[in-house]
């Protein structure tokens, strides 16, 4: 189960503490049912390459998620979605209580480039319960759109590769 609150964002948030970051590329087979493959380059580190399913929408929602080999990746990037995919930067800040605040910049240098933000969390009631301001990121984190239909990547992907 993947429950996690999403945020619309200008920049990295500043005075955090840097986890990791990555470079990804991503692109869809299906949106409903989400399907979709993902290849992720640790900065200075290693490459993977995951086949994610994905089903609803919203606050919570089941997620299997698979390493899968670079043909298999390949294979699904060229013969199947045969679509640019998505180009996103991910930075990950641990925040003073202890979450994860990842911060995506997604199709840089494109007219359509956007920035997004999650929080994952263990609960639902979790979830509900925290405040951006907590963690002095109210200020950063006051576009919220957790539950607007339309502000998930898939439907990013339908309006600009579909």
């Amino acid at each position: 189960m993947e429950i996690e609150r999403k945020w619309m964002v200008k920049g990295w948030p500043e005075g955090l503490p840097l986890r990791e970051e990555f470079a990804m590329r991503q692109g869809y087979i299906s949106v409903r049912p989400t399907v979709r493959i993902r290849e992720e380059a640790l900065t200075g580190g290693r490459t993977d390459y995951i086949l994610c399913f994905k089903s609803g929408g919203g606050l919570a929602r089941e997620e299997i998620e698979r390493s899968i080999d670079k043909e298999l990746f390949d294979d699904l990037e060229y013969k199947i979605i045969a679509k640019p995919l998505i180009p996103k930067l991910r930075r990950s800040y641990t925040l003073p209580d202890g979450s994860v605040l990842e911060v995506n910049h997604v199709d840089e240098g494109q007219p359509t480039e956007f920035w997004y933000a999650e929080v994952e969390y263990p609960t639902v009631e979790s979830a509900l319960a925290w405040q951006p301001e907590s963690c002095g990121l109210g200020d950063y984190l006051k576009d919220e759109v957790t539950n607007q239909p339309g502000q998930s990547m898939g439907e990013y992907w339908v309006e600009t590769r579909g």
